[in-house]
């Protein structure tokens, strides 16, 4: 990057953590720190929301996916409406209505203490580890940009997040948020037409569209049945519906979000607002995936995106034959750019016959690329066992790097780290919170103060904050982040959902049966999972339904039925 792009970087994030760090002044009790008070508005819960929600993965590994795959990811999005009208209906009256500072608190009131602390550690578990994941992302960027180290990097974003973090506590993350979002949507904008702007002159957006979709990116709807099936209208309107279901009624993260918000009715529609929004951003997101993939097909595409990795190997003893790759590479673009010119030509002329002829030569030229791919992969794992082989997560970066201009590289650059800092410093503080509430309040100091609470609250916020780090030194080994960071949600959030909906709707379970319920789906849907039974969607129907369906059977055992709790 030029001196002007590190210059607006640095004032941006500059300016973002002092605004902060500057609304969150005068925080004196674990109120403050972990719920703001219960003091904004709507439209702050609605940004807070999708801030939490749109880390950096989103912005870094969605138009990589979009590249490699197409739009088909835009699917797993479709149940999140639904989601919304069913939290606005029930969960988010009940959570405040019962003053409660973490879901989980909850749980206790309507089964047992057992129960609640299960619940919270399979979050603590899932949203640890997902953290770390978040905080990789970013610090992919600085590495591609310094040349340096993944590891370096990683802790350099890590210690930021979690100084002030520390610092402000929830209303730190949330103001911070605001500002973030409004800079992020504006950002998406520019790039979006820049991405138009930089294609040939005869080229334009439907046209660029029609090219991604001949060669197979546009397929955003999949109406098939398919268990295996990762992305398909029914994966995401009903397992993608029990997945945002779980993440943002149950998960802290979410919660912490929206019981900020002053009133009830202000909840509600900051979530209702998430839920009218989120498809059409992610959609855009992923458009821009697609644009990027028509700017390649007329721009020589690096041979790897992963620029750290590809300067190891082509230093290395296997220089000679990286070049022949190389070459290879280059051969094979200059053959399909003129495959997509007679593509160009045959759209505008509506030659059926032709766009079918071009397809099959672009589709074999695909293969011959990907063949070359794997050649280097190869090599770099015998240079290097442990070098990091999936660029897809650098495919965007790369493009903005390399084609951007000077001021606007760096703008873009600073929008996915405050989309990392907002989404990381939310589940910071949501972990510290359930810590706090669910574990250290419940049994370790019962009748502590509020300055000891307040204490503990910000020592637990660095601890985890420590911990995420130390996952996210070993992200680079998940593949695509943003579909890691999906599939670990479902292996535990269908089993949360589970036991809430037990809660609030199955008044005959106990606490004793929904416990045993909870333990044995959880184990349920890990051996699917281990076992690669079905699609990752489909684990948070299992889940929820295999709670609510043994809970039901152990409550029919006698010695379950004496321990039942009456609802709060």
């Amino acid at each position: 990057m030029s001196n002007t792009d590190w210059i607006v970087l640095f004032c941006t994030l500059l300016l973002i953590v002092a605004y902060g760090v500057y609304k969150s002044r005068g925080i004196r009790n674990i109120d403050g720190y972990l719920l703001g008070n219960k003091s904004l508005p709507w439209y702050h819960v609605a940004l807070s929301v999708m801030a939490t929600q749109a880390s950096a993965i989103t912005f870094l590994s969605a138009p990589g996916l979009a590249y490699s795959s197409g739009m088909s990811f835009v699917q797993f999005y479709f149940g999140l409406p639904l989601a919304m009208i069913v939290l606005s209906i029930s969960f988010v009256p009940m959570f405040h209505r019962l003053r409660v500072f973490t879901a989980y608190e909850f749980l206790e009131k309507r089964f047992d203490v057992r129960t609640r602390a299960f619940t919270a550690l399979l979050f603590l578990i899932q949203r640890g580890l997902s953290t770390g994941i978040t905080i990789y992302a970013p610090a992919i960027i600085l590495s591609s940009i310094l040349q340096i180290n993944v590891v370096y990097t990683t802790l350099f974003i890590g210690t930021l997040v979690v100084l002030y973090t520390v610092y402000g506590g929830t209303k730190a993350v949330s103001y911070t948020q605001l500002l973030q979002m409004t800079i992020i949507f504006g950002g998406l904008l520019v790039a979006g037409v820049l991405v138009v702007y930089m294609l040939p002159k005869d080229i334009g957006l439907m046209k660029a569209l029609h090219i991604a979709g001949k060669s197979g990116k546009a397929n955003a709807i999949d109406l098939s049945f398919d268990w295996n099936n990762q992305y398909t209208l029914w994966s995401g309107l009903i397992g993608g519906f029990f997945l945002q279901l779980s993440y943002f009624g149950t998960d802290q993260s979410q919660v912490g979000r929206y019981l900020t918000g002053s009133s009830i009715r202000d909840s509600r529609i900051g979530l209702l607002m998430n839920g009218l929004l989120k498809v059409p951003m992610q959609f855009s997101i992923l458009l821009i995936g697609i644009l990027v993939f028509a700017f390649y097909q007329y721009n020589s595409p690096p041979i790897f995106f992963n620029k750290y990795e590809l300067h190891k190997i082509e230093q290395s003893s296997y220089a000679a034959q990286v070049n022949e790759l190389k070459a290879e590479h280059n051969l094979i673009f200059e053959g399909k750019r003129e495959q997509i010119h007679r593509l160009t030509e045959a759209l505008d002329r509506g030659d059926d016959a032709m766009i079918a002829d071009v397809r099959e030569e672009l589709q074999s030229a695909d293969v011959r690329a990907k063949e070359v791919r794997a050649d280097l992969v190869t090599l770099m794992q015998e240079n290097d066992r442990l070098a990091d082989t999936n660029d897809n997560n650098y495919i965007f970066l790369t493009f903005v790097t390399e084609n951007f201009p000077r001021g606007l590289i760096g703008l873009l650059v600073a929008i996915v780290f405050m989309a990392s800092m907002g989404a990381t410093a939310s589940a910071i503080n949501s972990l510290a919170s359930t810590t706090v509430i669910d574990i250290y309040k419940r049994f370790v100091s019962k009748a502590g103060s509020e300055r000891g609470y307040l204490s503990a609250s910000r020592l637990f916020t660095f601890v985890w904050g420590i911990f995420c780090v130390i996952i996210a030194l070993y992200a680079s080994k998940l593949g695509n982040l943003l579909e890691a960071v999906n599939i670990l949600g479902s292996l535990f959030y269908g089993t949360i959902l589970g036991i809430f909906v037990v809660a609030f709707y199955v008044k005959r379970a106990g606490g004793r049966a929904v416990f045993q319920a909870a333990v044995l789906t959880e184990v349920l849907v890990i051996a699917l999972w281990w076992f690669d039974a079905m699609a990752f969607l489909w684990l948070n129907l299992v889940g929820c339904t295999g709670v609510v369906l043994f809970a039901l059977l152990f409550q029919g055992i006698p010695h379950n039925r004496t321990t039942q709790t009456p609802t709060a």
